[in-house]
């Protein structure tokens, strides 16, 4: 996974994931669920110290819907494809909920074979997607403590995405700590604001590794460089290849 690329996870019981019957065709089953939910905040990191909340805003996965090729795996995993958009076997939207799947399971897999039992036995705990953040919008939110006192803290919403894949998770990422702290390291690159690191640094020192050079373009349109990015070298060489595999533009 590239710097740049994040995940964002859900339970099963959120996903509201459900197996069904393929009629007569016993190498096949179906599967439905929610990737994600809009306007549902969610805590990445601690938000009163060194996280923040995050929400994702209705629409968020248009464009991407519209021009990308995603994949569903297992565990993120890119040698365990499960279903493809251009394949046919893997059918994204967005609704009211949110990101809506619905993919094609086919047994013939031993690992698809192995998903279906997993989600029977509850194994399987969650589903995630991976994504890159095109847009977003950071606001201060008032939010009261177990104590009842009132503290203000960040909200990050998530305007426009790039989709990469969606994947069936063993463990959602927020059970680990350094999951979560690789998340709000990340998300702050992409936002570029040396003082909001400087605060979050403040408690969690690891998340200086993630800052960037300033090398970035003026404007956030999808041609321009975007925060968090550099314009060359390895970094771009890295998002050309993950974006050519994906067969994703840029």
């Amino acid at each position: 996974m590239t710097r740049t690329e994040e995940r964002r996870d859900l339970a099963l019981a959120t996903a509201g994931v459900q197996l069904r019957a393929a009629g007569d065709d016993t190498t096949m089953q179906g599967f439905d669920g929610h990737a994600a939910v809009f306007n549902s905040r969610t805590a990445i990191g601690n938000p009163l110290t060194w996280g923040f909340y995050e929400e994702i805003a209705p629409g968020a996965f248009t464009k991407t819907l519209a021009e990308g090729d995603a994949r569903f795996l297992v565990d993120h995993d890119t040698r365990l494809v499960v279903s493809r958009v251009s394949g046919n076997s893997l059918r994204l939207a967005q609704d009211q909920v949110g990101l809506a799947v619905d993919a094609d399971l086919d047994a013939r897999l031993s690992y698809v074979n192995d998903l279906v039992i997993n989600l029977d036995n509850r194994n399987i705990t969650g589903m995630s997607f991976g994504f890159r953040t095109i847009k977003d919008d950071w606001e201060t939110v008032e939010v009261e403590t177990v104590d009842g006192a009132k503290v203000e803290a960040e909200l990050r919403i998530l305007r426009e995405v790039q989709l990469f894949e969606v994947s069936a998770v063993t463990f959602p990422a927020y059970e680990e700590t350094d999951a979560g702290l690789r998340s709000v390291g990340v998300a702050l690159a992409a936002r570029g604001d040396s003082a909001a690191f400087d605060r979050r640094a403040a408690y969690r020192p690891e998340l200086n590794d993630f800052r960037r050079e300033p090398d970035r373009a003026s404007t956030r349109g999808s041609d321009a460089t975007q925060p968090g990015e550099t314009t060359g070298g390895r970094q771009a060489m890295r998002m050309k290849a993950l974006s050519a595999r994906y067969s994703l533009a840029l």
